[in-house]
Formats: structure tokens, C-alpha cells, sequence
């Protein structure tokens, strides 16, 4: 019972974090906290249809109709899921529109395909103006952009995707890019080019037939992204519209429940003012949400710094100690997935051999009785690997304090490694002893061996 009692906790903790995410846009921080939610507990129908809400705001119409009918399985009655399910099924003109979008964003990859980027642009901004929160149209969209060197539209366009989700691993890469491109100058407006199109006339039909110009590299992943995309409509109107059926099948109740359904409106109308409510309560906590933002924007900051640190460790234009300097203000957990990975292939080869420069320099320097500096280095080295040499690293910044008289801290770093290197001084003390009688023999053995002469 107690286990289960803190699988619960766990979940509603997620839950919660998700909910203060997704209250300042941060919907890509809010959809992984939500999915570490129902981990811990699937049964979870408040993060479920949160989840499906994060969904709907980016305008993944198809995985928010997923979360929404699993939370309706789970709990059938009194879940504020029915009500989102039937305000999607009751619209069908925008049914229709989010599917015209879609088709509209497969046929701008097809076109993509083609080299043909003016029409994928003129299909993308249709779409857009049909399902004005279509996240991956606008980043699409953004690339096209910058790939015809319209950089004032990229920019544009990224803002408007930003706005959807504030940390988006795709937007902030392109941003990212566009910043890069600022920087070196050539962010110069497009220049007037020949059409990208030849149309002609078929009949009583107008054939327009893209010109070769673009993006060719991209053909393979945007077909995947395609392919992707079309399983998850798979997927979402396979449940919307097989489920009622194998429902009533299975279910003697369902055409019962059916009749009950208007019944509840009014309970769900309760529902959704506690909700409202809720998020009332939530605005008023002015300390939470701004720890939230607070997040938000250290990843922005943080992947940032990775994004630009990396090309300076690929074209090593810079020094190992101005990486590490900029890197020690990354916030590690606040990377995505791509953004972690770049951190951690250079950190794992950067900070081992800048942190072998620092470690030599602190002796050399504590040898010498210049202890701020040995200091200085040795507090580098603790935010970069605070286990470094097995705690020897530790041991001497104690020492060095120490030595220099300031024992607060010469007890904090003596306290920091008793607790986690325990065996460590006594480890150095025998060898500190061994390396004297070694010394104090090798002196015998040398006057043993004037005097045999």
C-alpha cells in the first residue's frame, strides 16, 4: 500500500509540474513531465488529458485524440475527456480544416522532395492559415525560409513557433542558426529570382510543375516525417472511430450511457469551472510560476551555449579553458535530447583534459605556497568533476585552505570527502609515508655504496 501510495505521489508531483509548464507555453518541458507522470501511474486521467491539451496547443490534433480516448477508458464517467472529445467531434469544419492542413503539409514534403520550395512555401502557409497552431508547419516553413534566404520571414515564422512552445528542441536550433547567420553577416534580404514553377494547361486543368531549386538534402527525413505523421492520423482515427464500435459490442450499457451523456453536460460544465478555478489558484502562486519561467528560459539559454560551443569545439577556434568557462554556465537538465548528447560528447573528452591541466597546476602552485591560485584552479576542477583523481582533487583544495588559514572552508571540503571518499586521507597518508622511508633508503643505500667505493 505504501508503494502504491508513492507511485501516486510521484505521478501527481509530475502532474503538477506539467501543469505550471504548460501555463507559460512551455509545452515541450510539459509533455515530458506529463509522460513521467502517467509512468508512474497510466491511470492518471488529470495528466492524460493535460497531455492531450499540450497536444491540441502545438496542433497534434491526432496524439490529443489518442490521450483523450485512453483517459475515457480508463474512467468512462465524470471525465472532462468526453467534453474535449465532443467539442472535436462536434466541429467538423474544423475537422476538416485540420485535416485540409495536413494534407496540405504532406504535400509541401512531396514538393520538398521535388526541389520545389516555393510551392511547398505557398502549400505551408495555406496549412498555417487553416490550423493556425501547426507547430511542425511553421518550423517547416521557418527552414524553408532559410533555406531560400528569406531570413526576415524565418524570423518571423520562428517567433510565432516559439510562441506555441518555448522550448521546442527544432525551434531554438533554427533560431540558433538564424543568430549564427546574423553574426557572420549573411543574413541578406532574398534576391529577386526567376519564378520556381512552369504551369501549363491540360485540358480545362492548370498544371503547375515545380522547378528543381532546394532542399534536396532533407528529401529522406522529411519523407520519414511523412511517414510518421500519417501513422499517428492512423492511430488517432482508428481509436475515434473503432472504439465506439467495439464498444457497444463489448458493452450491453453503451447505448444507455449514450442517452445519460447530455445529462452530464452540466456536470462537466462544473467540471471545467473547477478546472478554471484550479488555474486560478495556480496563477496566484507567483512563486511557482516564476520558477517555471525561470526554467524555460535557462534551457533556452543553455542550448544556446551548447549550440555555439559545439562549433567552436568542432572547429577548435577556441581555448579549452574558454569552453569549459562557458559550459559551466549550462544547466544540463534543462537540455532536450539533442541538446544533452552535443553537452555530453564534449564535456566527456573537454573536461577530462582541461581538468588534468588544472589538477597539475593547483599542486605546482600549492608546492610553491601560492595558494589562490592553487584555489582558483581546484574550484574550477570541483564544478567540473568534484570526484576528480578519486577525491585527491578534494583533498588538496581542503589542504590548500587549510594552509591558507581559512578553516571555515578547509572543514567543509574535509566534511565533503569523509562523506564521499571516505578512505581517501588515510589512502594518501600511507602513501606519503611510503614515498618518505623510500627516500630515507635510497639515501642509505647511496652512502653504503660511497663508502664500498
Amino acid at each position: 500500500m505504501e508503494y502504491t501510495q508513492k507511485l501516486v505521489y510521484q505521478s501527481n508531483y509530475w502532474y503538477n509540474d506539467g501543469l505550471k509548464r504548460a501555463k507559460i507555453r512551455d509545452m515541450s518541458g510539459a509533455a515530458a513531465s506529463l509522460k513521467k507522470s502517467l509512468q508512474y501511474n497510466r491511470e492518471n486521467t488529470a495528466a492524460r488529458n493535460l497531455l492531450g491539451l499540450v497536444y491540441y496547443g502545438r496542433g497534434e490534433i491526432g496524439e490529443a485524440l489518442v490521450e483523450w480516448i485512453l483517459s475515457k477508458n480508463f474512467q468512462s464517467h465524470d471525465n472532462i475527456a468526453n467534453y474535449y472529445i465532443q467539442k472535436v467531434q462536434g466541429d467538423p469544419e474544423g475537422l476538416a480544416a485540420v485535416n485540409q492542413a495536413i494534407r496540405k503539409y504532406n504535400q509541401s514534403l512531396e514538393y520538398c522532395g521535388q526541389e520545389g520550395e516555393d510551392l511547398a512555401i505557398i502549400q505551408l502557409k495555406k496549412a498555417i492559415q487553416s490550423h493556425p497552431s501547426f507547430l511542425k508547419a511553421y518550423q517547416l516553413l521557418a527552414l524553408l525560409y532559410m533555406k531560400t534566404e528569406q531570413y526576415s520571414k524565418a524570423r518571423q515564422t520562428l517567433r510565432s513557433a516559439h510562441k506555441l512552445d518555448t522550448t521546442n528542441d527544432i525551434t531554438l536550433r533554427y533560431m540558433h542558426e538564424m543568430k549564427q547567420l546574423r553574426k557572420k553577416g549573411n543574413a541578406h534580404p532574398r534576391k529577386e529570382e526567376k519564378s520556381q514553377a512552369v504551369s501549363y494547361q491540360v485540358g480545362n486543368d492548370t498544371v503547375i510543375q515545380p522547378v528543381a531549386a532546394g532542399i534536396k538534402g532533407h528529401a529522406g527525413l522529411m519523407t520519414i516525417v511523412n511517414i510518421l505523421i500519417g501513422l499517428v492520423v492512423g492511430i488517432a482515427v482508428m481509436w475515434f472511430m473503432v472504439m465506439p464500435a467495439v464498444t457497444r459490442s463489448n458493452n450491453e450499457k453503451t447505448n444507455q450511457q449514450v442517452v445519460e451523456f447530455s445529462d452530464r453536460i452540466a456536470t462537466q460544465e462544473a467540471q471545467i469551472s473547477a478546472l478554471k478555478k484550479e488555474l486560478e489558484e495556480y496563477r496566484s502562486n507567483g512563486e511557482a510560476a516564476e520558477a517555471a519561467q525561470q526554467t524555460a528560459e535557462s534551457t533556452q539559454e543553455s542550448y544556446e551555449i551548447v549550440m555555439s560551443i559545439y562549433n567552436s569545439y568542432t572547429e577548435g577556434d577556441m581555448t579549452d579553458e574558454a569552453m569549459v568557462t562557458e559550459l559551466l554556465k549550462v544547466n544540463p537538465d534543462a537540455l532536450g535530447i539533442a541538446g544533452r548528447e552535443q553537452y555530453d560528447s564534449m564535456t566527456g573528452e573537454l573536461y577530462d583534459r582541461y581538468g588534468s591541466v588544472l589538477y597539475e597546476s593547483a599542486r605546482e602552485n600549492y608546492d610553491l605556497a601560492n595558494y589562490t591560485e592553487a584555489i582558483t584552479s581546484l574550484t574550477t576542477l570541483m564544478q567540473m568533476n568534484s570526484g576528480y583523481q578519486n577525491g585527491y582533487a578534494m583533498l588538496l583544495l581542503a589542504q590548500c585552505y587549510e594552509a591558507s588559514g581559512d578553516s571555515e572552508n578547509a572543514n567543509v571540503w574535509h566534511t565533503n570527502l569523509d562523506q564521499n571518499f571516505p578512505g581517501v586521507k588515510e589512502e594518501a597518508a600511507q602513501n606519503a609515508q611510503e614515498s618518505a622511508d623510500y627516500s630515507e633508503d635510497d639515501g642509505y643505500y647511496d652512502e653504503y655504496s660511497e663508502d664500498y667505493e
